[in-house]
């Protein structure tokens, strides 16, 4: 087991309660989405979606099929539920950004650390190779938030393990640039990037979403589920 990692739950408690407020109010909100991008959405593969798909301002969606979004959820091609989305990504991804932070990772591979609550910051890129475990500390309501500056990327097979109560839905990933999820990943979590997301082959987000606010999103043979209601 890696170093365990745990950050006071009182300075991110005022997060939950803004990011509900901004993001989460509306019948056809941000959480629905399973995949938002600005430019782009390009697909290959028997990729399937269980919930919204969402691009605007773009245009260009390919490769659906022979990829499938899931009824009840729909895709939506540049049109006002995807411009709301982007509305509410852009005001989440700010809200993200200005969360104190609890814990500096700048440098750390976040494989083989076991986390508690808190809000984790990096300067740079992060990588996770292997696994990283999010201890929910018996609350199901722990809220885990990583701020990265520029990239996240984990390696092939790599992991997010959720222990003790923790959901993926209270996990957050802000990327100040792009984000690529190597084959076979086990991700659990939203990831809010600034610029592009791709999932390689394989990868799967379970109780999570890729939302890019300007640039695209690229999936081989994924699965990505949001979390439950």
């Amino acid at each position: 087991m890696g170093r365990y990692v745990r950050a006071t739950a009182m300075a991110i408690l005022p997060f939950t309660a803004v990011f509900v407020n901004s993001a989460a109010t509306r019948a056809e909100d941000l959480s629905q989405f399973a995949i938002l991008a600005g430019s782009a959405i390009t697909n290959t593969g028997p990729s399937v979606i269980n919930g919204d798909v969402g691009l605007s301002p773009g245009s260009a969606v390919t490769g659906f099929p022979p990829g499938i979004v899931t009824a009840p959820y729909a895709l939506h091609q540049n049109d006002g539920v995807a411009s709301l989305g982007q509305s509410d990504l852009t005001t989440a991804y700010n809200v993200l950004a200005g969360r104190p932070s609890t814990a500096d990772l700048t440098g750390k591979d976040l494989g083989g650390l076991t986390l508690g609550p808190g809000v984790y910051s990096s300067g740079a890129g992060s990588q996770l190779t292997g696994t990283v475990t999010l201890d929910g500390q018996g609350d199901p309501n722990a809220v885990f938030i990583f701020n990265i500056g520029t990239t996240l990327t984990t390696g092939s097979g790599a992991s997010v393990a959720l222990i003790n109560g923790a959901q993926g839905a209270n996990v957050y990933f802000r990327v100040g640039s792009s984000a690529t999820l190597g084959a076979a990943t086990m991700f659990a979590g939203r990831i809010f990037a600034l610029t592009s997301i791709t999932l390689v082959t394989g990868t799967t987000i379970n109780c999570g979403a890729a939302l890019a606010r300007n640039g695209a999103v690229t999936l081989d043979t994924n699965t990505i589920s949001i979390c439950p209601a």
